[in-house]
């Protein structure tokens, strides 16, 4: 079982990966193709989970994310969000609360100094849609 520390570490290495997903205007999974290290499980995991589920993650995102569309979004926060999104539907086993602080962190140290707020309202709002825990 992975420590807390290794999860956030894998949360981060999979936001670089989207990252770079989205600068080079090529699939997730692409990016996991393209790795001369093979990227750790968990990593590969929420990269190829996204990548399979963009459009409905997407969806989520907008409908929650008030006078924003996607495409204004900082690239940053957008992939925060869609790895929170991510583990809201598909990872029922991390409580929302660690989901919500894990992206919130993320957020404030690669994005803006808005950009904790805004992820954290928006994965509190999905959150709320799609899972039955606080």
């Amino acid at each position: 079982m992975l420590r807390p520390d290794e999860r956030s570490d894998a949360r981060e290495r999979a936001l670089y990966l989207l990252y770079e997903a989205h600068s080079k205007g090529i699939e997730p999974s692409d990016t996991i193709e393209l790795q001369v290290i093979e990227p750790d499980e968990l990593t590969r995991e929420l990269v190829l989970g996204v990548g399979r589920t963009m459009p409905t993650i997407d969806r989520h995102i907008d409908d929650r994310s008030k006078g924003w569309t996607l495409a204004r979004m900082p690239v940053l926060d957008l992939n925060v969000m869609r790895l929170g999104v991510f583990e809201l539907l598909e990872r029922p086993d991390v409580p929302t609360a660690v989901v919500l602080n894990e992206a919130v962190e993320l957020a404030k140290r690669f994005s803006t100094d808005d950009s904790g707020r805004f992820v954290n309202g928006v994965l509190a709002a999905v959150a709320a849609d799609v899972r039955s825990d606080p």
